[in-house]
């Protein structure tokens, strides 16, 4: 097999790469921060927005154009989602798990069939994805999911049910992995498009979430659900391969959403120290609040390199299961340091919900669980290492 070499690591934008990052950027000042606390306090998820996205581009960020998509890589995929997690991360997320999961998942495993049948209308935003893995009693340890999918002449039915599933409600597309042969453990597993509407599928529980509120995440139930068999992806048996594969790439985004969240944190914190005044000066005069500053900055440049340095290996082939893996968790402990010093630096008013760095700080908390939480980063990491 011929070896990948490994790309010198640079992160000089093209002109094309920069536009797409100015069009996000002035779109979530005009479109996204206005309606950030009517969301988050409502909850409701953000329907128009995605519709103005679909319309940009941003929902088929990496499918082909031949399938309705923009064609782009992970480059531009990290740039758009932490511009959008700047203002909310939210909505990042939102787009994140659209683009990463089950969109990505179909275009990655799926025949020319399936591809041509469900991409265009997720890559214009006309229709949610979902993508579901996790169960009650399967979080990190993902092989023990207990979703059952039973072949019955040309269909599989599926009995279980999914916790957590981003876009459960909304999503109209969704991405479900079951077991097909439980004496095979993970290599027993397979993955199915399900639709919104199938009989026997259920959007049960929508969580009532401490941040990332505008993001829907709901509680499936499969009572008897019956799928056609063309809409196995892949063959029986790959799901968890394919599902691995899937959830490496969503840690360069969500790499990404730490650091778009973090450099919301410390602008907004270098704005209010330049305003807030304490015993006759701005308290940014202060050394403590200058070295607070000075460490949020060198962490998010640190962060951003591990992220750019991920996004341009995976478009450039070279694997990336250290590498994202390691930008994931330096990243998402990063932004949650970031988040509890901007609210340190606001002090009171860090705890009040005019203020931007309170919601930083309620969102920030997903980023070291989801697509794998922090301890098992560190084990993808040490293994490799070990095995090297």
């Amino acid at each position: 097999m011929e070896e990948v070499s490994t790309p010198q690591f640079s992160i000089d934008f093209t002109d094309t790469q920069k536009s797409i990052q100015e069009t996000i950027r002035e779109f979530t000042q005009k479109s996204v921060k206005p309606v950030i606390m009517d969301y988050d306090e409502t909850q409701k998820f953000p329907f128009e927005i995605v519709k103005q996205l679909g319309e940009m581009g941003f929902m088929g960020i990496l499918i082909p154009e031949e399938y309705g998509g923009s064609g782009l890589g992970y480059v531009e995929y990290a740039l758009i989602i932490e511009e959008l997690a700047k203002v909310d991360p939210s909505v990042a997320l939102t787009v994140a798990a659209h683009n990463g999961l089950c969109t990505n998942h179909i275009f990655l495993f799926g025949n020319e069939e399936q591809k041509k049948k469900y991409l265009p209308d997720l890559v214009s935003g006309k229709k949610i994805g979902a993508w579901g893995l996790t169960e009650s009693f399967s979080g990190s340890d993902a092989a023990s999911l207990r979703t059952v999918a039973v072949r019955d002449g040309d269909h599989f039915v599926i009995n279980g049910s999914k916790t957590f599933t981003t876009h459960g409600t909304v999503g109209e597309t969704l991405v479900i992995m079951a077991i097909t042969d439980k004496e095979k453990g993970k290599k027993g597993i397979s993955a199915f498009i399900l639709e919104k509407g199938f009989e026997g599928l259920y959007a049960s529980k929508k969580e009532n979430k401490l941040g990332m509120r505008a993001s829907d995440t709901t509680q499936l139930t499969f009572d008897n659900c019956k799928v056609p068999i063309s809409n196995l992806i892949g063959v029986e048996g790959e799901g968890f391969i394919q599902a691995m594969k899937v959830l490496e790439g969503g840690r360069i985004s969500i790499a990404a959403l730490s650091v778009g969240l973090a450099e919301g944190c410390l602008q907004a914190a270098i704005k209010y120290s330049s305003e807030r005044k304490q015993f006759g000066k701005a308290i940014n005069e202060f050394q403590s609040i200058q070295f607070k500053i000075a460490e949020m900055a060198t962490n998010i440049e640190a962060a951003r390199l591990l992220t750019f340095r991920a996004a341009i290996e995976k478009d450039s082939g070279v694997p990336i299961n250290k590498s994202a893996a390691i930008a994931k968790l330096f990243a998402s402990e990063m932004a949650e340091k970031a988040a509890g010093e901007a609210v340190q630096i606001f002090g009171g008013y860090g705890f009040i919900k005019d203020f931007p760095v309170e919601k930083f700080y309620r969102d920030v908390k997903l980023l070291t669980i989801g697509e794998g939480t922090s301890e098992i980063q560190r084990l993808v990491i040490s293994r490799i290492l070990i095995s090297e």
